[in-house]
């Protein structure tokens, strides 16, 4: 959809690419599995000062770890999707996501990153054996960490969907009052939450809907006498 308004000229763009999501996934595991090891790390090696820490892991992460996490989520996303039967190349809700990383492996997939990256820095000499088994034997600990991480996140999610949806009914209701000062405050949320959310088709039609209409109200001087085909759009949120 395209509408013309003056100088403005705007898209409603909804198709989600596939890289897009599988991008967001790797960000977000690839997140969750950092914020785990540095916990794991600490916990394993109480005895090694704060520096000595982060130089076990940035040894891991120079070793291929970040590397090497971003293609155990992108196995599991496969695998997943075709255990799931998903065969358009989308996820069409967050459950589908979730379940589709858990059968595909995930937990298994950083548990042997971590021990192929573990044994390459041993056996180079970068950490030493002492270390290296620490790690490898309280690995576990880690791994339960990442998936307990990895479940509050598809549960953040699901519940952001659902603040997006109560955010868009909202903004309706300040349009349809006019009220332009209640849809900027609600328009504001929809951006946050957007930013947030695995992008996805289905999220995006309405939210995008809703800020072609908010950027032309706003671009006319907060001005709601629309022309016909500003009509049409506004339409479309009812």
């Amino acid at each position: 959809m395209e509408i013309e308004n003056n100088n403005l000229n705007i898209e409603n763009n909804t198709t989600v690419k596939e890289d897009e999501q599988k991008n967001f996934l790797e960000s977000t595991l690839g997140k969750i599995v950092d914020s785990a090891l540095d916990v794991g790390l600490r916990m394993l090696l109480p005895d090694v000062v704060e520096d000595g820490v982060i130089e076990v892991k940035d040894s891991l992460l120079k070793e291929g770890l970040k590397e090497g996490i971003t293609t155990a989520v992108d196995g599991a996303i496969d695998l997943g999707k075709s255990v799931l039967g998903i065969f358009t190349g989308n996820f069409d809700n967050i459950s589908q996501a979730r379940d589709a990383i858990k059968n595909g492996g995930i937990i298994d997939g950083i548990s042997d990153v971590l021990n192929k990256v573990i044994n390459k820095t041993n056996e180079k000499g970068i950490i030493d054996e002492k270390i290296a088994d620490l790690i490898i034997n309280g690995k576990d600990a880690i791994l339960d960490n990442v998936s307990n991480q990895i479940e509050e996140e598809f549960t953040n999610q699901i519940e952001l969907v659902d603040k997006l949806s109560e955010y868009e009914e909202k903004w309706k209701g300040y349009f349809d009052n006019k009220d332009f000062e209640g849809m900027e405050q609600e328009y504001k949320k929809i951006e946050k939450s957007l930013e947030e959310l695995l992008p996805m088709e289905e999220t995006l039609k309405e939210a995008r809907t809703i800020e072609n209409l908010h950027t032309l109200i706003k671009n006319n001087g907060k001005n709601f006498d629309l022309s016909k085909e500003e009509m049409e759009l506004a339409s479309m949120l009812s």
